[in-house]
């Protein structure tokens, strides 16, 4: 899988978000500054978002943005997917509807494995599990499995 830019900004900017409320909204300047995203870039991101239903927006000297909905009720599925589209597509179709032939039939199933497994992950990371640092289990299980010891915790 490759993470886009764009997702990339989506996603910081969404846990920078989790913090504010519609009392107190974040700017996008506020959200540029700490975590160092060219504003001009993230501009067009938060308003996609916004489209997406995913964050709101008041415009004026109070202004700023906030999550639409609660950050324990957002999954990293879901802003990807609004951000990027599909998780896994291949050639634009999803891996349900491709048609391989001969020796590559079986790879079909491993478009669709690779699917479940990255839904696995983003299905189980909210953004207030990021803010807080607190990954699942199901992360913190694969990054033990494939460091072959314990997680090491950054903040």
């Amino acid at each position: 899988m490759r993470v886009s830019a764009k997702t990339d900004y989506a996603v910081r900017a969404m846990i920078e978000l989790s913090r504010g409320t519609e009392e107190r909204p974040v700017t996008a300047e506020q959200i540029a500054g700490a975590q160092q995203i060219p504003l001009r870039f993230l501009d067009p991101v938060l308003t996609e978002l916004r489209y997406a239903g995913l964050v709101q927006r008041r415009v004026g000297p109070d202004g700023g943005y906030w999550l639409a909905r609660p950050p324990d009720e957002v999954t990293l599925t879901e802003v990807i997917s609004e951000v990027d589209g599909p998780l896994v597509g291949v050639r634009g179709e999803p891996p349900e509807e491709l048609a391989l032939h001969g020796d590559a039939q079986a790879l079909q199933e491993v478009w669709i494995a690779l699917r479940a497994s990255m839904r696995e992950v983003l299905d189980s990371v909210t953004l207030a599990d990021l803010a807080s640092g607190q990954l699942s289990e199901p992360v913190r299980r694969i990054l033990r499995e494939s460091t072959g010891g314990p997680v090491r915790r950054l903040n």
